[in-house]
């Protein structure tokens, strides 16, 4: 890719590539941040190494000119082998999609066995982006365990450039989908105490250019600096702003409902982003997170995107389906070690299969399949897929509100709802596994095959129950399924 091409975010970045450094490794390159970081350091020539917890065949197609090795954060001897012939490693592991309870403990140990290994290595520098929040303030566990994780990675020999920052908004971004789900999708809006905490927000281009340009500014090396949006703004002030922006006009309600955790539950309710993840973030919320230090703005210039604009940039991403990256993308945290259906010693116990046959071409009929979920919802059904969607997000699952990144194109790793694409082939064949609440492993496949003079059509259901729970719940839904699958691939065919 052309290092100026305008969907890269560094063309206007001051500083210049460095490409004789060597191997740069990103970690957390299935995030939201790391695999954007990822196509900008690769695009000004950089030799990349990424780490993933599971080897995928879609990161080689995602990123033909990457490394990608296999390794654990909670593995030191991992850790060596990512870490050897290094020169700079970005740390971009959290732990956030664990919840508020786990998340401290685990972070450091990552931190700690990274420091080691990079020591070991004999790794030169390391870039680490935390979150913003004055240590003197009582911090959540959250912002708390962000800067601890600086403070282990810093008590090293290796030099730590640490970035400090806000929220972060974008198109993908957990905060900015919590905020436009409310925004749009709420009756009214409650506003506690708290939503008058001020906040200097950052537009994700921005972070990028910060994470590329404090590598290409050797004299960064071994500081810390707090980075932010030109705009410093409560949060009550950016959900108006975004109202304003989708013409929408919302109700904001005070509200005397101070306690955070119940807060956060009902935002899970009513927007994409699951409880573990909005109670950490709205826990910080009672934190002033602006900027202290100004110093990177001399060290690396460049115009920051005010806070309206980059909402406007995003929602033209997600109009123009060029949403590259996604919050849902590594959640739940686990669903990489998940078992995969080819994987299993023996085929699921239960399966069931409904097909039709159609006289279209198979290319139509599987851009049909590929269609399902997301706005445009299973084709007809829709209550029954959004009542099971409620339930799980009650029960603290995924629910369908993660809807999906793009409404007609699919890859490897992709969420669909409740649903995430474990194998895809073209005008063929479409396999999801299950990531709601169930006592069991499921997956939902599709397939296209050709038959006579046109193709036939089926959905299959495969299902390995966990003990006697997972065998009810596979009886008390089987009356639906032929009712629910026959329904959605008819409709499939007929607007193929």
């Amino acid at each position: 890719m052309d290092r100026y091409d305008t969907r890269l975010f560094c063309h206007d970045l001051p500083t210049g590539p460095d490409t004789s450094m060597g191997t740069v490794l990103v970690t957390g390159a299935t995030g939201y941040i790391g695999g954007r970081l990822v196509t900008e350091l690769i695009a000004r020539g950089y030799r990349v190494r990424i780490m993933v917890r599971v080897h995928s065949d879609d990161h080689r197609e995602r990123w033909p000119d990457a490394e990608v090795v296999v390794g654990d954060a909670l593995s030191v001897p991992c850790l060596n082998d990512a870490l050897k012939g290094v020169h700079t490693a970005f740390y971009l592991i959290h732990s956030l999609l664990l919840g508020p309870e786990d998340l401290e403990a685990v972070e450091i140990m990552a931190a700690v066995n990274f420091r080691e290994a990079a020591e070991n290595q004999g790794v030169e520098r390391i870039i680490y982006l935390g979150g913003l929040g004055d240590s003197r303030d009582a911090l959540s566990r959250h912002l708390r365990s962000r800067n601890q994780v600086a403070v282990e990675l810093q008590k090293g020999r290796v030099p730590v450039t640490v970035l400090r920052a806000a929220i972060i908004v974008g198109s993908g971004s957990a905060s900015y989908e919590i905020i436009k789900s409310l925004v749009q999708d709420a009756p009214l809006v409650l506003m506690p105490s708290w939503t008058r905490t001020k906040c200097q927000p950052l537009g994700i281009r921005d972070v990028i250019k910060y994470l590329v340009g404090v590598l290409e500014t050797p004299e960064t090396a071994g500081r810390s600096f707090d980075i932010g949006g030109p705009d410093i703004l409560t949060y009550g002030e950016m959900m108006r702003i975004m109202a304003e922006i989708l013409k929408r006009k919302q109700r904001f309600v005070p509200s005397p409902i101070w306690n955070v955790g119940f807060n956060a539950y009902l935002v899970s309710l009513m927007t994409p982003v699951p409880a573990t993840i909005t109670s950490c973030l709205l826990e910080g919320i009672v934190n002033e997170v602006v900027c202290h230090d100004h110093l990177i703005r001399q060290l690396i210039r460049f115009d920051l995107v005010p806070y309206r604009e980059a909402l406007k940039r995003a929602l033209a991403r997600e109009d123009l389906q060029t949403v590259t990256t996604r919050w849902s993308d590594a959640y739940p945290r686990d669903y990489s070690l998940a078992p995969k259906l080819e994987h299993l010693p023996r085929p699921p116990l239960y399966i069931c299969s409904y097909s039709i046959q159609s006289a279209k071409l198979a290319r139509d009929i599987f851009r049909s399949v590929c269609r399902v979920g997301g706005d445009r919802g299973w084709f007809n059904s829709n209550l029954l897929w959004k009542l099971r969607g409620m339930g799980d997000r009650i029960l603290f699952g995924v629910g369908t509100s993660r809807g999906r990144k793009s409404s007609g194109v699919l890859r490897v790793n992709d969420v669909i709802d409740f649903w995430r694409v474990e194998r895809i082939k073209y005008d063929e064949h479409l396999l999801l596994r299950a990531e709601m609440q169930v006592p069991g492993f499921a997956w939902l496949e599709f397939t296209v095959k050709p038959k006579g003079i046109g193709n036939i059509l089926t959905v299959t259901a495969y299902f390995h129950p966990r003990g006697v729970w997972g065998k009810l719940y596979w009886y008390v839904f089987l009356p639906f399924h032929h009712f629910i699958f026959t329904d959605l691939i008819e409709q499939i065919e007929a607007v193929s």
